[in-house]
């Protein structure tokens, strides 16, 4: 690049002094100094843009080859099911539903997520009462009216 040592610093330094004049120069100083800043910072943000996309090149191949890897496999796995229907076929016999299931190679059918029936009431009433009374857990809903009215002093009249 440029080869400037500290002595044609030191030359272009006092060229600046005479031109510019003491009172200016460090204003133009600080200018110059920002303005190469930004442009150190501008080749840093452009270098690291270029790793960046060198980067997703190498990980699109890698996606490429796997996914080629992968249709191999499929492609296999079929010719090994068409094999296996042939040679049954040519034993007379052929494959049951449930094997048909089972060699489904359909990447787009997804195994379908059956809830278990677990029903918190059968837990609960699993406790015996008398546990629940000694616990103080409540039996019985009750409205804040009625909650209010059973623990009222009553009147005597």
């Amino acid at each position: 690049m440029l080869d400037i040592g500290f002595s044609k610093l030191f030359i272009i330094g006092g060229i600046a002094l005479v031109v510019i004049g003491p009172e200016r120069l460090p204003k133009v100083a600080r200018m110059v100094g920002t303005m190469l800043g930004r442009a150190q910072r501008y080749v840093a943000d452009v270098k690291s843009e270029v790793s960046r996309s060198i980067e997703l090149e190498e990980l699109n191949k890698a996606r490429q080859a796997f996914e080629s890897a992968a249709h191999d496999v499929q492609r296999g796995a079929q010719e090994l099911h068409q094999d296996v229907d042939q040679a049954l076929s040519s034993m007379g016999q052929s494959l049951s539903a449930e094997d048909e299931a089972q060699w489904n190679l359909d990447p787009h059918v997804t195994p379908v997520y059956v809830r278990t029936k677990k029903n918190w009431r059968v837990k609960r009433g699993a406790i015996p009462t008398w546990y629940k009374h000694k616990a103080g857990v409540r039996t019985h809903v009750q409205s804040g009216a009625a909650r209010v009215a059973r623990f009222r002093p009553h009147r005597s009249a």
